[in-house]
């Protein structure tokens, strides 16, 4: 298969490639590094990066950012942060995808545990993890051209550890070969508007 991997150098990212990339033809693309430069904050930027790959048979999308803190610190603004750069990019790139990726192909999304787990500091995180559930299970029943739509939420690597750690005090840490395989279970199996958890 051609597979666009959005995201490939985050932690999260790295896991798909290392999984499916001897196995299928992976093209890179991110805002920094990459086969290919794309802001999923730009609809045009998208456009382009479809045009320049060609038709391919999946899209995974390993990108996004939140924003965290108290909820007593928080704004409006804050959560709009995190539904415009984690939500609404994935969304961006699915439906400006729809006539890019080949009958019978698939869009893999990420979210993330805290919708499910909670940490303190995460509300808008878990808000924005929410809503990408909610659009993974109602998209993928009117998606066109046999179309399916995943979306692969994990809990913190392990590999993530050092950085992060602190914020999920109890949380079980997932290893990178896990998250991998759920990135091919949505790609190469036959599963559609499901939330692929790891815990």
């Amino acid at each position: 298969m051609k597979i666009i991997l959005v995201g490939a150098s985050g932690d999260v990212g790295k896991t798909a490639f290392e999984e499916l990339s001897s196995r299928h033809e992976i093209i890179t693309a991110g805002r920094s590094s990459g086969d290919i430069a794309v802001d999923l904050a730009s609809p045009e930027s998208v456009e382009a990066m479809y045009l320049q790959t060609g038709p391919v048979d999946a899209v995974i999308s390993a990108a996004g950012e939140v924003e965290f803190g108290r909820l007593s610190d928080m704004t409006a603004d804050t959560f709009r942060y995190g539904l415009e750069n984690k939500v609404l990019t994935q969304i961006g790139l699915v439906l400006a995808g729809l006539n890019a990726v080949n009958d019978g192909g698939s869009f893999t999304l990420t979210s993330g545990i805290l919708d499910r787990d909670p940490v303190l500091m995460g509300a808008g995180a878990a808000t924005a993890n929410g809503a990408l559930a909610g659009f993974v299970k109602a998209a993928a029943i009117d998606l066109p051209k046999n179309l399916r739509l995943n979306v692969v939420s994990p809990g913190l690597l392990e590999v993530s550890s050092d950085q992060y750690g602190a914020w999920f005090p109890g949380h079980e840490l997932v290893s990178s070969r896990r998250v991998g395989l759920a990135y091919a279970k949505c790609v190469e199996g036959a599963i559609t508007g499901q939330v692929v958890a790891v815990d």
